[in-house]
Formats: structure tokens, sequence, C-alpha cells
């Protein structure tokens, strides 16, 4: 019987082999045969980085642990462990293992032995957390190489190469290296709506050139057109310098289009939609409205590059922020947008414009702020929807309210209210009692003296002042019995003097109408599709107070 033959673990295993090239011998003389090239190529991504030499880490005593760590990378560059970007691979190497190899190489001048990989336990760890304090990096510089390497050694650990206990104290990793790191971070907030609208001004200045029939493009151009695509999608970073070609896509709905992006974490897609303009390039305005023109930026920077397009390399052939570069040691060369530029851009256009914060310092204008701005506006947009504004920027309603949702003037006012209300409630023992349920809404005190004149503390049964007491509330679940109450009243013409209506019960319909409805779409208290929806239920079947005519007249109970 014949042999099958499984061709796609050759042609895998080939593809391993030629990724990971073998040296027969090194400068520094190592016996070892099959140890792998000191230095580690990168394919074209997002940082300035293109290889990292381990070849300073042989020949020192610690050519197990360095030969281990350099396989480990190539195996994540080959997505056979991780699959992660190259970028983040890029970050092990430069934050992690420099810094844990120089390490190793001078805890093996103290040892007075050479060192292998499976040498490497709790000790080794806590002492590196100790090298790293006595360097003088900051908790979250300490944190962020901390973590790099331990990327790397979980994955020695799941190979065996490592061992690993994972509990107690034989565990190779301390549970909580960094107490109260969160507390280092410090918070970024959204840009205020002066800072926002300041910034789009001179965002706009700066890429005014770009409608230019002489323009020549170039990556600050670029960038700054891609902070505009920024502020007004509120997309994050890499998505932004990733755009294809074929960005939008067309709309449903007529004069709107689909910018389509890509978010490599989350292997899916994100959806904006922009207003469309349907002009032909010659028709179009030369002068260009931050606000609702993104679609016409985007198609004007697609026709002034598309000869470029053409001519790039395969990796920028479908990229949309591609141009020639200006700087000397590659000038003329055809690049992508990147990182570095974007932060350039901001620099140049703050200092350009002399934007400063509260302080009187530059003001500090980066992705993740136009970000957070985005965010918040669509929040006060929908009146407080959180899952509809987590829709909008790609998130789970937590990460949305965690991370991005700032409190405004109307938050923090309610919260020190509620706090002064629940100390009052807690030292006199009734909380959960400060407003309770009427036939109209809510009252805070049941028994005033303001309308009550028969006897005092009684229980307050006039309803018909309910809607001029400074003791009377209404929240959104009150409206069915409030438009009950509002459609008995009109009732009540049928039945009474025509003057006595006006004068005892004709302004309770006004006040609703003016002062509690109007007032609580205004302040975002009340939708109006809860409006409409209590009105109608209210309309064809009343609340049981109001709905029958066991009383004769409503001047019973007024």
């Amino acid at each position: 019987m014949k042999k099958k033959i499984f061709r796609k673990i050759e042609e895998k295993a080939e593809r391993q082999q030629s990724a990971t090239p073998i040296a027969e011998a090194d400068e520094y003389g190592s016996s070892e045969p099959y140890r792998l090239a000191h230095v580690v190529k990168f394919e074209r991504n997002a940082t300035v980085y293109r290889s990292f030499d381990f070849s300073r880490w042989y020949g020192v005593g610690i050519d197990d642990i360095t030969s281990a760590c350099q396989e480990q990378i190539c195996r994540f560059l080959n997505k056979q462990d991780s699959n992660v970007s190259i970028a983040t691979v890029i970050s092990y190497c430069r934050s992690g293992l420099r810094t844990f190899l120089d390490f190793i190489a001078s805890h093996r001048s103290r040892e007075n032995r050479n060192l292998a990989a499976s040498d490497i336990n709790r000790n080794i760890i806590n002492g590196y957390l100790k090298y790293l304090k006595e360097k003088g990096l900051s908790k979250v510089g300490q944190r962020t190489k901390y973590n790099a390497i331990k990327s790397v050694l979980v994955a020695l650990c799941k190979r065996g190469i490592i061992e690993d206990s994972q509990t107690g104290d034989g565990s190779l990793f301390p549970r909580v290296p960094f107490t109260n790191i969160n507390r280092a971070f410090p918070v970024i907030q959204p840009l205020t709506e002066n800072e926002k609208i300041r910034f789009a001004n001179a965002v706009r200045r700066a890429v005014a050139p770009i409608w230019n029939d002489d323009v020549s493009i170039n990556t600050h151009l670029l960038a700054c057109a891609l902070i505009v695509v920024a502020l007004h999608t509120g997309r994050n970073t890499t998505p932004l310098l990733e755009m294809t070609r074929d960005c939008l896509h067309d709309h449903p709905k007529p004069g709107r289009k689909f910018l389509v992006l890509w978010k490599r974490r989350g292997y899916n897609t994100s959806k904006v939609v922009l207003r469309s303009s349907k002009a032909p390039e010659e028709e179009r305005p030369t002068t260009f409205a931050v606000r609702n023109n993104i679609d016409s930026l985007i198609n004007r920077i697609l026709y002034l590059t598309s000869d470029i397009a053409e001519k790039a390399p395969p990796h920028l052939r479908n990229r949309m922020w591609v141009c020639l570069s200006g700087a000397s040691h590659n000038a003329g060369t055809i690049v992508g947008l990147s990182t570095s530029n974007l932060h350039k851009s901001f620099a140049r256009i703050i200092e350009e414009s002399g934007l400063t914060d509260t302080s009187g310092l530059p003001l500090r204008v980066n992705i993740s702020r136009l970000r957070k701005k985005f965010g918040n506006r669509i929040y006060e947009i929908l009146n407080g929807d959180i899952a509809a504004t987590a829709a909008a920027l790609g998130n789970t309603p937590k990460i949305t309210g965690d991370n991005y949702l700032a409190p405004d003037e109307n938050s923090k006012m309610n919260w020190r209210f509620m706090g002064e209300l629940l100390v009052s409630e807690l030292l006199s023992n009734t909380i959960g009692a400060s407003y309770k349920d009427t036939p109209t809404g809510k009252c805070n005190n049941s028994t005033p003296e303001e309308y009550q004149s028969e006897q005092a503390g009684a229980t307050c049964m006039q309803f018909i002042n309910c809607v001029r007491c400074k003791h009377y509330a209404v929240t959104a679940d009150d409206l069915y019995k409030l438009f009950s109450f509002y459609f008995r009243v009109y009732k009540e013409r049928e039945h009474a003097n025509k003057k006595l209506w006006a004068k005892t019960l004709g302004h309770i319909p006004r006040l609703i109408d003016k002062f509690i409805i109007s007032e609580g779409l205004k302040r975002g208290l009340f939708k109006k599709e809860e409006i409409d929806k209590a009105r109608e239920r209210a309309r064809t079947c009343p609340h049981p107070f109001w709905a029958t005519d066991l009383l004769p007249s409503l001047e019973i109970i007024s």
C-alpha cells in the first residue's frame, strides 16, 4: 500500500526552515552547530525597525538562554505560538529581551558559571524586577519591560523549555509585581469643546493647501488629512493608517457612504457613515469644510496619490496614505504614513497655531484624545445611550463606560445631589424613602402644609395642586400616570362650568406641557419616544386611578 504524503505539513516545515536560517559557526566560536543566525529580520511594519541583533549576548555564557529567546521570537514571527503583530514582536525584543538579557549576562558574571534556560526561576525573575527598579525607571516603564519579557518566557514555559509550577511560591512569576500601578497612569481626558473648536480650525488651515491645483503631496499634508478623518470618525490609529484605496462603499441611503476600516486585533471591519458629495472632481469647491466633507477629502487624497500608488511596492500598493519621501536619506522613495509622522504633524500644528491649554502650556492632542471627544459627543447626542455609543466606537458598553466617557457638569451636579441626599437619608434612617408614589408622579413630602389645610400632619390628597408644588417630581416611569391625569382634567370640561374649569383646572394642562414635558425634553430627562408612547397609552387605556368615574367631579379632591 502506497504511503500517504501530507503535503501541507511538509510545506509548512519547509517554510519554517526557510524562515529560520541556521549558522554553522559564529564570531564567538560557539560549538553549537544548529544555532540560529544572530540577526532576526522583520518584514515591513508600522515601526521604523527592520531587524534585531542578538549577537552581543552570544559568547558571554548565556548562549542557551539567548538562543531560546531568539528561536521564540522567530516562532512568533511565523505565527506558530501566538498570532501577534510584527510591531508587538519588535516591542518584545526592544523593550523586553534587550534589558532582560543584559541582566542575565550580569547575573552570570556573579554566578561565575554558564547559565541555561533551565536555570531561569523565581529568584531570577525577582532579581530582574529589582534590577529594573534600580535603573531608575518609573513604575509604568518597569511594567512595560516586565510584560514584554513575560510574554516570551510564558511561551517558553508552554513549550517545556522553562519550568513553571504556576501555583504557590514555586510560580515563576509573582502574582502582583506592581501594586497600585494603575494610579501611576495619567488619565487622558477628552478635549474640551473650546479646545476641539480651536484645534479643528487649526487643522482646517493646515489641510487647506491640499485643494490647490498645484499642490505637492507630502507626509505632513497626508497626516493632516488623516487627523481630520480621525477628528470626525473617532477611529483608532492603526485602522486609519492602514486605510485601503477601496475604503469607501455605497450606502443604501442616497447621499451617504460607508467608510470601512479593518481592525486587526478584532479580525473585523469597522463601518462609519459619511455624508457623500456627488459632485465630480472638477466641480467641487476649492475650499474645504471640515464638518461635512470627509468623503470629498478622501476622494481628493485618492485622486492625488493614484499615480504614486501604481508605482508603490506591493505592501503599499493598496494603501491610501502614500507619497514620495522628502527625507534626505531616502528622497524620492515611496513611503506610507507612520505613527512618527502623525506625532510630528500634531506638534507642528500646535506650534504653528500657538494652541495652549488652560494652564498656558502647549495643547496636547493625539488620536486617543480625539477618539474620546468623539465618544463623549456621541453619548451627549444620544442622551446617555451607552449601548449605542459603544456601537459607534466599536467597543463593548463596559469598555466605553470605563475608558472613554468623562463626566460632564450635569453629571457632577447629579452625583453631588445624590451624595447629599444619601447622607441625609442615612442620618435620618430613611434611605430609599425620599420620594413616595402618588397618582400623578412622586412626592418627597406627603404631609405638607402648603396645600393641606384640614389637619396638620395628615397625608396630602391635594393631587390637583401637585403640578405647582415644590415637593412634586416626575420621572420617565411616571409619564403614564401624568398623562392619564392630563386627559382626565380635559374630560372635566364636559361636565364643569366653562369659567369654573378655566379658573380651577385650566392651568394644569398648560403647566404639564410647558414646565414638565418641554423642560424634560430640553434637559434630556425624557425621550420623545417615551413621551409619545405614554401619551397614547394614557389616551386609550388610562391609569386606574383616573380611569373610572367613581368620583362625580375632581372638585372633591381639590
